[in-house]
């Protein structure tokens, strides 16, 4: 499931974002992927080791603790930490599936279900630099507005076309979620949206109880907590 979800950075955040990277030293990407991955990868990050990566990790991600569309949707268990990239003078990463398993601090490991990218640019201010994400439906050219961020299968074959004019600034990171089976979480997100939408529309309170009582018995059946 391919979902855009609006708003996760405030203009404001943006643009404090946007003025401490401009400053920020970055380094080649391809430091942070294996073998295979830098043959494709032509961008630049900021350090592993950066104290500004983690103090705007911490930023985003309790933006999205407070985001009800997002939990919805990821219902998430583990995060890798976000990540930020610049591409810029052409710089791409070619079509390439994110690694399973991941390592977390203190030897912690992470399932990748799902891969987010929070766009910090608008798509005025570059050319190219679409992310592509290709599923049995086709490819899917993604460049969202700066502050949104797009959730999507951690399987999928996905990649970030070259960058022609200008610079894209973008965080990104995994979620493992607490429901491993991609079909599966649609489905509660979809019942969850569903019985949402029933609530604001005054439906009857004993249909609504009883299908919020069948979201969490899924819940609990497909759960891995």
């Amino acid at each position: 499931m391919l979902l855009h979800i609006p708003n996760v950075l405030s203009p404001e955040q943006v643009a404090e974002f946007r003025r401490r990277l401009e400053s920020a030293s970055w380094t080649d990407g391809r430091e942070t992927v294996g073998h295979l991955g830098t043959h494709a990868k032509r961008n630049e990050q900021l350090p592993e080791s950066s104290p500004l990566r983690r103090e705007l990790g911490e930023t985003v991600l309790l933006a999205l603790a407070s985001n009800p569309l997002f939990f919805s949707a990821a219902l998430p268990l583990k995060y890798l930490p976000p990540r930020f990239n610049r591409y810029t003078g052409g710089g791409t990463y070619g079509f390439h599936v994110d690694g399973a398993v991941m390592n977390l601090a203190q030897g912690e490991q992470l399932r990748s279900d799902l891969s987010c990218t929070l766009f910090l640019c608008g798509p005025e201010e570059y050319e190219g630099g679409e992310l592509v994400i290709a599923d049995t439906y086709g490819e899917h050219e993604v460049k969202l507005p700066a502050g949104d961020l797009i959730l999507y299968p951690s399987s999928s074959l996905h990649q970030v076309r070259p960058v022609t004019r200008g610079a894209r600034l973008a965080s990104f990171f995994w979620v493992q979620s607490m429901v491993r089976d991609d079909g599966q979480r649609r489905m509660l997100w979809e019942l969850d949206t569903a019985i949402g939408r029933l609530r604001q529309t005054g439906a009857d309170d004993g249909a609504v109880l009883q299908l919020t009582g069948l979201y969490h018995n899924l819940l609990r059946q497909w759960a891995d907590t």
